[in-house]
């Protein structure tokens, strides 16, 4: 469904070249002043301003309909709207019978027996996460949580010095490429998580896969702890804090936060709208066909998804706070 939480509660709406799309938040605490600044400083990291964006520029004004009073959280449900402005539907009449490779085209279809909103890929869009980042800086209000992002590595590339140069390189091929970020979150307690099926593992993952592009979540050192021995990946104590002298499980237990950095590992695949002439099958004349995507699209999109990766984050933490805290 459309909604993530439990009692901090995230709902996204709306279609990429719809009249807007927003987010319904459930379970603010009443009385949280709105930091706005924070708000749009997340809503510009998200925007097309990075080498290998998009040309589609949308201001990402947005609209609070309910929730708020004077600045601060009523404790009500909180609507935000934000109008579609930069939209061109007629870019993706094509795609009708000739489906774009690894789109959400033929599963749209298919689950939806062609009632879909084709264009921009509708509701699948990543336009959708501009209420998610909003519902993050709220989320963000709630908790004192830090988040550091960087990648871990971009496409083949060795040396991160050199991305802008590489990013080019791709980008007049008309091709993409991803990347794996790595979000450390500081300041987080020991005992957040609802083991077994509300483990903190499980909930981080579950809202990190509804990102469009993300395609692998691990935690801590994730898939290099497979040539570990265990006694090099257990992470001995070293006071009565809890703190650790390696973190290979990423500050995670059983499900639960032991107090030290939470490190998540996000992998971003390339963005599937590429500039390249590709050969995929006509469903309407029942052939292979030539498929050359138009329109405006990201070539490098990693850099606008790190804002989106750490609302994510902000959310599902703030949800398992509002948890933890029920219990006590």
């Amino acid at each position: 469904m459309n909604s993530f939480g439990k009692l901090f509660s995230v709902s996204l709406y709306g279609e990429s070249h719809g009249s807007s799309v927003g987010v319904l938040i459930t379970g603010a605490r009443a009385g949280i002043k709105i930091d706005y600044d924070l708000i749009n400083e997340m809503l510009e990291r998200r925007k097309p301003n990075y080498l290998g964006s998009t040309e589609r520029k949308e201001k990402d004004e947005y609209i609070i309909e309910s929730g708020v009073y004077d600045g601060f959280t009523t404790g009500t449900p909180i609507l935000v709207r934000v109008p579609n402005r930069d939209i061109k539907k007629t870019d993706y009449d094509e795609f009708k019978d000739v489906f774009r490779p690894s789109h959400t085209d033929f599963v749209a279809h298919k689950k939806y027996k062609g009632y879909n909103n084709l264009s921009g890929s509708g509701h699948f869009s990543g336009r959708l996460t501009v209420g998610l980042v909003i519902a993050g800086a709220i989320a963000k209000m709630h908790t004192n949580y830090k988040i550091d992002t960087e990648f871990s590595c971009v496409g083949n590339l060795k040396e991160l010095s050199k991305l802008d140069s590489y990013i080019e390189e791709v980008s007049e091929k008309g091709d993409s490429i991803g990347a794996v970020i790595k979000l450390t979150i500081k300041n987080v307690e020991a005992g957040l998580g609802e083991p077994f099926f509300g483990g903190v593992e499980s909930v981080l993952s579950s809202i990190l896969y509804s990102v469009p592009a993300v395609k692998g979540v691990s935690f801590g050192v994730g898939f290099k702890g497979v040539k570990m021995l265990g006694s090099e990946y257990n992470d001995i104590y070293v006071n009565e804090e809890g703190k650790t002298l390696t973190n290979n499980s990423g500050g995670i237990n059983g499900g639960i936060t032991n107090g030290n950095d939470l490190i998540v590992n996000v992998f971003v695949r390339p963005a599937s709208s590429i500039n390249i002439e590709q050969e995929t099958f006509n469903f309407k004349t029942n052939k292979m066909d030539k498929l050359k995507i138009k329109g405006r699209h990201d070539s490098f999109i990693a850099k606008r998804v790190m804002v989106v990766l750490e609302s994510a984050v902000h959310i599902a933490l703030c949800d398992l706070l509002m948890q933890k805290r029920s219990r006590e």
